[in-house]
C-alpha cells in the first residue's frame, strides 16, 4: 500500500474551490439519498430472506454452483458453510450477500433450474421466494455501476454515473479527502469549468480502461476513485519539477518527503500496477490507472496548447514604464501555469506601482503556491505596509495576514515595525483577537520599540469601545511604565 499527500497548498476562502464543494456534496447527497435507501430496505429484506425456508433451499445449491462453476470463492464458501451450526445467521447472511452478487445463479433460480418444480417444497419455496423478491427495492447501485459481466448491456451513460456511487461511508469519505486534497490546487490552476469537464473527462478514463480489463470477469465497478486518480495525474504533470513536500506511507512505515512533483507520477502507475498483480481484487486498480494517465495527457496537452496559442512577450517589446505590460504578461504566464514565471513579472509589476492594492494581491495569490519563497515573503510585506485606511485594503491586509499565518514557510518574518503597523491597522478595522495577539507578540520581542506605546494605547481604547475592558486592562502595567500620562492609561486606572 502506497499513498501520498501534498501538504504545500491549502485554499483560500477569498477564491474558494467552490467546484470542488459541489462534487463532494453531490457525491455525498448520492450516497446517503438513494444508496442509503436502497440499502435500508435491503436489509428489511434480508431480515425477510433469513428467517424464512429460502436459506436452507437455496445457500447450499450456491455453495455447489460456486464449485461447479470455478469461483474463486468456493473455497471460502464452503468453509464459511462448515460454520452455520455455530454460527447460522452470521453465515446465512454472508452466503446471501455472496448469492445477490451473482447474476447468473439468480438467473437459474428464477427459470426454476435450481429448485425445480419436482422438490417437494417447491410451491412453498416459489412463494417465498416471490415474496423476498417482492421486498427487494428498485435497482440503484447496480443500474448505475459499470457492469463487468460478460453479458453486460452496453450502457456509456455508466463510465460517468459509477463516479457518483459509493460501496460504503469509509469508501466514500477516504475518497472525498483526496478529493479535496487534490481538487483544490487542480481547480485553482484551470478555473471551474475546465477543472470539471476534465474531472468528469478523467472519470471517464478509468472507466474505459477498467471496462476493458474487467470485461467479462463479473461484478460491477463504482466510486469515485478513477476521477481522482485523474486530478493526481494532472496535479504531478502541473507542478512538473517544482520540488512539493509531500506526506507518504509504504505499507507501515510513513514519513514526510520534498520532492518533484512530476516523480510522483510514474510512482502512482507502478503502485496501482503492482496492486492489481499482487493485491486483492476487491479493488478496481486499473481504474486508478486508468484516471492517473488520463489526467496526465489531459494536462500535458493543456500545456502545450496554451504554451502554442499564448507565447511569452519579448522582454524586448516592454516600454519605458511597462507596468501594464507587465500585468499583462503575468496574467498570461499564470494562465499558462508558469506561476514562478508569473510571481516575476507580478513583482516587477509591483515595484512600478507599490500601492496598488490589485497588483500586490495578485502576487500574493500567485505566490502562495510555493510559500518558502521570497516571492510569497514579500508580497505580503509589502501589502502589510499599505496605508489606505478604506476598508478594503483593511480587509486585504487581514486576510493577507491570516493566509500568511498559516503558510509561511518555515515561518512569518514580521519584525517589530510590522507587527506594531498590522496591530493598529487590525485595531482599526475591529480584528480585535488578532491585533490582541500581536500586541503580545510585540511586548515579548520588542518591549522598548518606541511604537509600543502608542500601539498598546490604540488597541486598548478599540478594546474599551468594544466592551472588552478585562482584555484591555492587561495591558495596564505596560502602558504605566511607557505612557503613565495616556488617556487610555488613566481610563484603564480608573477601572
Amino acid at each position: 500500500m502506497f499513498y501520498a499527500i501534498p501538504l504545500e497548498n491549502r485554499p483560500t476562502w477569498r477564491n474558494p474551490p467552490w467546484i470542488t464543494l459541489l462534487l463532494i456534496v453531490v457525491n455525498m447527497l448520492v450516497f446517503w439519498g438513494p444508496q442509503r435507501t436502497e440499502e435500508t430496505v435491503q436489509a428489511k429484506a434480508a431480515q425477510f430472506y433469513l428467517h424464512s425456508a429460502l436459506p436452507a433451499l437455496e445457500l447450499p445449491a450456491f455453495v455447489n454452483w460456486l464449485e461447479a462453476s470455478g469461483s474463486p470463492h468456493a473455497a471460502s464458501a464452503r468453509a464459511m458453510q462448515a460454520r452455520q451450526a455455530e454460527q447460522p445467521e452470521q453465515v446465512n447472511a454472508a452466503l446471501l450477500a455472496g448469492l445477490e452478487q451473482a447474476p447468473p445463479f439468480i438467473d437459474k433460480l428464477r427459470a426454476g433450474q435450481v429448485i425445480t418444480p419436482a422438490h417437494p417444497q417447491y410451491a412453498d419455496w416459489k412463494d417465498q421466494r416471490h415474496q423476498y423478491e417482492a421486498l427487494q427495492p428498485a435497482p440503484f447501485t447496480r443500474r448505475w455501476s459499470q457492469d463487468y459481466r460478460a453479458d453486460a448491456e452496453f450502457r456509456p451513460v455508466t463510465w460517468l454515473t459509477a463516479a457518483f456511487l459509493h460501496g460504503s461511508t469509509g469508501h466514500l469519505l477516504g475518497n472525498m479527502l483526496f478529493l479535496f486534497l487534490f481538487g483544490f490546487s487542480v481547480e485553482l490552476a484551470l478555473g471551474g469549468r475546465l477543472y470539471l469537464a476534465f474531472y468528469l473527462i478523467g472519470g471517464v478514463g478509468a472507466a474505459l480502461l477498467a471496462g476493458w480489463v474487467y470485461a467479462g470477469k463479473g461484478n460491477y465497478g463504482l466510486g469515485a476513485s478513477g476521477a481522482i486518480a485523474a486530478l493526481m495525474g494532472m496535479y504531478s504533470v502541473m507542478y512538473k519539477l517544482k520540488r512539493i513536500r509531500f506526506f507518504y506511507q509504504l505499507f507501515f512505515y510513513f514519513n514526510y518527503v520534498t520532492a518533484p512533483a512530476l516523480i510522483l507520477l510514474p510512482v502512482w502507475l507502478a503502485n496501482e500496477l503492482l496492486q492489481h498483480f499482487f493485491g486483492g481484487q476487491q479493488v478496481a486498480y486499473m481504474a486508478h490507472l486508468g484516471g492517473l494517465i488520463t489526467g496526465a495527457l489531459l494536462m500535458a496537452a493543456t500545456l502545450y496548447l496554451y504554451k502554442l496559442k499564448l507565447p511569452e512577450p519579448a522582454a524586448a517589446a516592454t516600454p519605458p514604464d511597462g507596468f501594464e505590460t507587465h500585468v499583462a504578461a503575468a496574467r498570461q504566464l499564470g494562465n499558462q501555469m508558469k506561476f514562478e514565471a508569473a510571481c516575476a513579472q507580478w513583482r516587477a509589476a509591483a515595484k512600478l506601482r507599490p500601492r496598488d492594492a490589485d497588483t500586490l494581491r495578485a502576487w500574493f495569490n500567485t505566490a502562495r503556491l510555493w510559500p518558502a519563497g521570497d516571492d510569497f515573503h514579500q508580497a505580503a510585506h509589502r501589502i502589510f505596509r499599505l496605508t489606505s485606511d478604506d476598508d478594503p485594503t483593511l480587509a486585504l491586509q487581514h486576510d493577507s495576514y491570516l493566509s500568511y499565518l498559516k503558510l509561511a514557510r518555515p515561518g512569518m518574518r514580521l519584525n517589530p515595525q510590522d507587527m506594531a503597523r498590522l496591530a493598529r491597522r487590525f485595531a482599526q478595522g475591529q480584528q480585535l483577537a488578532d491585533a490582541s495577539k500581536l500586541c503580545n507578540a510585540l511586548i515579548k520581542t520588542a518591549p522598548d520599540h518606541p511604537e509600543l506605546a502608542n500601539t498598546l494605547s490604540i488597541c486598548a481604547n478599540a478594546l474599551l469601545r468594544a466592551g472588552q475592558r478585562e482584555q484591555a486592562a492587561r495591558w495596564l502595567p505596560h502602558l504605566l511604565r511607557l505612557a503613565p500620562e495616556d488617556i487610555v492609561t488613566r481610563t484603564l486606572q480608573r477601572g
